[in-house]
C-alpha cells in the first residue's frame, strides 16, 4: 500500500493541538515549580500548576479544546506513564518490604479519603441538581 508523504506526516506527528495543549500543561507545571521554590512551600511544584491551571480554567470558564484533547491523549497511556514508577518499586522491594506497614496505612487510608470525598462531592452536586429541577 503505497501513502503519500501527507498522510505519513499525519500519522507520525502530533496536530499542532495537541502540542498547544502540551505546552500549556508544561508552562503550568513550570510555574508551579518556581512558585513552590520561590515561596518554599511544602507541595510539589506539578500539584501548585494543576491548581494554578485549574484557576485559569475556572476563570475562562471552560477547557481549551486543545488541552482537553492532550488530556484525553494522555489519560489514554496512562499505564506508560506508570511504567517508571513501578521498576523503581521492584529495584527497590527490600526498602519497600521494611516499611511496608506505613504504605499499606498510607494507600488504604487514601483511598478511604477519596471515596469519602467523591460520596459527599456527588451528594452536593445531586443535591444543587434536584433543586434545580424544582
Amino acid at each position: 500500500m503505497v501513502h503519500s508523504e501527507s498522510t505519513l506526516a499525519s500519522m507520525i506527528l502530533p496536530s499542532a493541538g495537541l502540542v498547544a495543549g502540551f505546552l500549556w500543561l508544561l508552562l503550568f507545571q513550570f510555574v508551579g515549580e518556581v512558585t513552590g521554590r520561590w515561596l518554599m512551600l511544602p507541595l510539589p511544584g506539578p500539584v501548585l500548576g494543576m491548581l494554578a491551571l485549574f484557576v485559569v480554567l475556572v476563570i475562562r470558564g471552560g477547557v481549551p479544546d486543545h488541552v482537553r484533547a492532550t488530556g484525553s491523549a494522555l489519560l489514554q497511556h496512562l499505564m506508560l506513564l506508570l511504567v517508571p514508577t513501578t521498576a523503581a518499586v521492584m529495584i527497590h522491594l527490600d526498602r519497600v518490604g521494611a516499611a511496608w506497614l506505613p504504605l499499606v496505612l498510607g494507600a488504604v487510608g487514601g483511598a478511604a479519603v477519596t471515596m469519602a470525598v467523591t460520596a459527599l462531592t456527588l451528594r452536593l452536586l445531586l443535591a444543587r441538581d434536584t433543586g434545580r429541577a424544582r
